[in-house]
């Protein structure tokens, strides 16, 4: 890898940040005035993503710093029952506005193009890294969300060549016997080997149920279920877990 198209990689890079930003920049907002601060941990069963089994038992924290609609949030998955599983930090700086939601996430993963696992390694075939932009609406009685990859450790197509993969997810939230529901479905539509597809492929039907559980007057712990299932490479999971936050 050169030095011009390392330096050529951080450009592109810049720019869809600049971007991103630029466009959210011109929407006016009127969300909440005052800066709010999120921290909260999950303990699952399974790592679960969008029909993926990323590893078993793992703990989950996230952290997400909102204004006005804008918000940037750091979230990381470490397995605690095998070496092997996933480790996992991700960055998104995203913005939402009356249903409408905009974000660029920044993935890290364990076992990508970087056999040393290092986290300032950016050069192309070589990082770690993923960078995917996400644009969704949510309609109230169901949201719809599109994820693609932009560059960095991305699949390829049948031909070999990048294939700026992306999954396309609807959820519809309702509830159920005291319970909060969540529906969803997602799909594939190219061929990737990022999600292991040859084409158009439904890679994620799941349901989740989650009861908040009342420790004090002032605490709870909401603790879900869910069931997941892949039918592209034929596996289903069952999972459990529960939220700690202050």
């Amino acid at each position: 890898m050169s030095l011009y198209n390392l330096q050529e990689t951080e450009k592109n890079m810049k720019k869809i940040f600049l971007l991103v930003v630029a466009a959210i920049c011109c929407l006016t907002t009127t969300a909440q005035d005052r800066v709010e601060l999120d921290v909260a941990a999950d303990l699952v069963s399974h790592y679960i993503w969008r029909g993926q089994e990323l590893g078993k038992v793992s703990v989950q924290p996230a952290l997400d710093l909102s204004y006005k609609g804008f918000s940037f949030s750091a979230w990381s998955n470490i397995g605690l029952s095998r070496h092997e599983d996933t480790e996992e930090f991700d960055l998104t700086l995203a913005y939402s506005i009356a249903g409408f939601n905009v974000g660029l996430t920044d993935y890290w993963t364990s076992g990508g193009g970087d056999p040393r696992d290092r986290y300032f390694m950016y050069e192309s075939h070589r990082t770690n890294h993923v960078f995917e932009l996400n644009l969704g609406y949510d309609f109230g009685f169901a949201s719809l969300q599109a994820y693609t990859n932009l560059m960095g450790n991305d699949g390829v197509n049948k031909k070999g060549d990048r294939a700026y993969s992306t999954y396309v997810e609807a959820t519809v939230p309702f509830r159920l016997a005291s319970c909060d529901w969540e529906a969803a479905a997602g799909c594939v539509p190219m061929a990737t080997d990022y999600y292991a597809t040859n084409g158009f492929a439904v890679t994620n039907l799941s349901v989740k149920a989650t009861k908040d559980i009342k420790i004090t007057d002032s605490f709870s712990i909401p603790i879900y279920a869910q069931l997941v299932g892949n039918p592209c490479d034929q596996r289903a999971y069952f999972l459990v877990g529960f939220t700690l936050k202050p």
